[in-house]
């Protein structure tokens, strides 16, 4: 079982205005540096959302950081209980992408997610809320960016450049097949800007998303269809 921090532990049942305080708040514990001296296990987390019932499905897979094989799955589902409003995500999916982590008995150095990092309005994405919380290394790996600048990157795999707010590099928008679209990467927690890509171009396997979020998609889209009460 993979514990929450009792420090930073808060209450999800609020409103936007407290959900703001609450990111400002844990912004300052916030840590951009790496957090570990190498990668053994590597974890994927993935959210899904089925509007007919209102419920949120979360899959976190473990995976050997070499091999990409499958060590440990575990799968939680809920009601959404905060809206949908952009960039206060974490308090409508964070409920349940931890009560996935309590049910797996492996530790993963990594954690990847498909969303934000500090790639966000308060530096407050669901990589650095989940990887604050948790005392893991987190990196946000998104499909779209969000109020940040930049430049396209060139179409090679590997070709990057920064992402912006203001001054301040909040990440790096990296080409991680030719000619696909990039993914915008940033550190969430304990983790630096430079080692974040370094994961996400290291746990590629063809595919445009790195394995670890690419297969937690897969394996929480089967987990949604799968739900009897859909």
């Amino acid at each position: 079982m993979i514990k929450t921090s009792a420090e930073l532990k808060h209450s999800w049942e609020v409103s936007p205005r407290q959900a703001i305080q609450i990111q400002e708040r844990l912004r300052a514990g916030v840590i951009l540096a790496k957090g570990f001296r190498e990668l053994t296990r590597i974890g994927g987390a993935d959210v899904a959302y089925r509007r007919e019932n209102n419920r949120l499905y979360a899959v976190v897979a473990v995976f050997d950081y070499q091999t990409m094989s499958p060590l440990e799955e575990a799968y939680a589902k809920g009601s959404a209980h905060f809206p949908y409003i952009p960039g206060l995500l974490t308090f409508r999916e964070g409920p349940v992408v931890l009560e996935a982590f309590r049910q797996l008995r492996t530790r993963p150095d990594l954690i990847l997610f498909d969303g934000q990092g500090i790639a966000h309005p308060r530096r407050m994405g669901l990589a650095t809320h989940m990887g604050l919380l948790l005392n893991i290394p987190t990196v946000g790996c998104a499909k779209k960016p969000l109020r940040v600048q930049f430049q396209t990157p060139g179409l090679k795999r590997g070709s990057a450049t920064r992402m912006m707010a203001g001054e301040e590099q909040v990440g790096v928008v990296v080409r991680t097949r030719d000619g696909v679209k990039p993914v915008y990467v940033s550190p969430g927690h304990l983790v630096d800007v430079a080692s974040s890509v370094r994961v996400v171009l290291a746990t590629g396997r063809g595919y445009r998303l790195p394995e670890p979020t690419r297969l937690a998609h897969l394996k929480v889209t089967e987990f949604k269809k799968a739900d009897p009460g859909s």
